[in-house]
């Protein structure tokens, strides 16, 4: 019988475990006496499992006696395992870079040779190559939990009202643990009554990504209270990206004047805008993108179209629409169909949207703005301050 525990804690009357993994073969009883998966055991300072792991070192039992089979268990109860045959223990812990994760206790029951030296080391190595694997998985859960936090915390909470627009969005990690990254939107008040809406993705992944991220959506923040074209603002912002230490970014920067309909934006190396017409049909916005940023000493431009009321729009990041085997314009063109025809309520189209189109095993983070676009024409000027 084969035991795998994970160290939660040791204290001076004991350690606890929580054990990760039974196995027996073949099936016997003595598994009957194994703590139950998942839930967290104590065990006495003077118990075998303890000492294994206080002192770091294998523990071999060639011959069980009356005294071992006491220090076996939680408790000095051992009829099941005498019941059962078992005869011989070994226990090695799960040590990796200096530090003990856990033990691998073994029990002999049917065969009838007791453990010896060699078993002894055979399983210390299993256990060394086990305790890798565990202290990896712990470390990318690590990275993946601080990443994922620091760019929650850095995206808007909730798209804030804006005159002319409805908006929803929506943000979703990788499934892949490493492969969490900078993707991000904003949704900015600008100085004249319009709002910009912005889409962006961090190459890379993990920490440095999230906050590649960080640093760019702030500068990006700061540089549309300016009231720059957007090709400017995306020149500003190639600039800050030659410094990062992530330093290649894709972004489209785009803005809503609701008093004349009129849209612009610049792209640096983004997927295409799509726009939903009032009669149903969709197209994509596809002028040819610039490059991404980091390149530096790059020149964007600002395209400009006039979208009628009643207009749909959405920016998203390549999570939305890539995956390991499709080819992406065939994608794109899904992405078409699902938004073609007269519009549903803008929050079911997101959750529709995901359910379609980001599949399990996703590769990538995805993020998206849905935005209704509806005339304003009693706002114009500078009568809306940039928050």
């Amino acid at each position: 019988m084969h035991i795998c525990r994970l160290l939660v804690s040791i204290t001076g009357q004991g350690a606890a475990f929580r054990p990760l993994a039974v196995a027996t073969d073949p099936p016997t009883e003595a598994a009957l006496a194994a703590d139950p998966v998942g839930e967290v055991a104590v065990y006495a300072a003077d118990r075998l499992l303890t000492q294994c792991v206080t002192t770091g070192r294998p523990i071999l039992v060639p011959r069980l006696t009356a005294e071992t089979f006491k220090r076996l268990g939680r408790t000095p109860d051992s009829h099941l395992l005498e019941g059962a045959g078992a005869h011989s223990y070994l226990a090695v812990p799960l040590s990796a870079h200096g530090c003990v994760l856990g033990v691998l206790s073994l029990l002999r029951v049917s065969d009838p040779r007791p453990f010896n030296e060699e078993d002894r080391g055979f399983a210390t190595e299993l256990a060394d190559r086990a305790a890798i694997s565990i202290d990896n998985g712990r470390w990318y859960r690590h990275e993946r939990d601080t990443a994922l936090a620091l760019q929650r915390s850095l995206l808007p909470h909730k798209a804030p009202d804006r005159p002319g627009l409805e908006i929803a969005t929506r943000y979703r990690p990788a499934d892949d643990i490493s492969e969490i990254g900078g993707d991000w939107y904003d949704v900015l008040p600008l100085a004249n009554g319009g709002t910009a809406l912005v889409i962006g993705d961090v190459m890379g992944s993990g920490v440095a990504a999230a906050a590649a991220m960080g640093q760019l959506r702030t500068a990006t923040r700061t540089l549309s209270r300016l009231g720059l074209p957007p090709a400017d603002i995306l020149s500003g912002l190639d600039h800050l990206a030659e410094d990062l230490e992530n330093p290649f970014a894709t972004c489209m920067y785009l803005t809503w004047h609701p008093a004349d309909g009129i849209c612009e934006f610049a792209n640096a190396g983004h997927l295409p805008p799509l726009v939903v017409h009032p009669h149903g049909s969709t197209e994509l916005i596809a002028p040819p993108p610039g490059p991404p940023l980091g390149i530096g000493d790059t020149t964007f431009t600002t395209h400009r179209l006039t979208l009628p009321a009643g207009s749909r729009l959405l920016l998203y990041t390549d999570g939305l629409v890539e995956t390991r085997t499709d080819p992406i314009d065939e994608r794109l063109e899904l992405l078409r169909r699902l938004l073609t025809g007269p519009p549903q309520q803008l929050e079911a189209t997101c959750d529709h949207l995901l359910d379609q189109m980001r599949h399990l095993g996703s590769p990538d983070d995805v993020a998206f703005i849905l935005a209704d676009l509806k005339h304003d024409r009693s706002r114009t000027g500078h009568q809306d301050a940039a928050g």
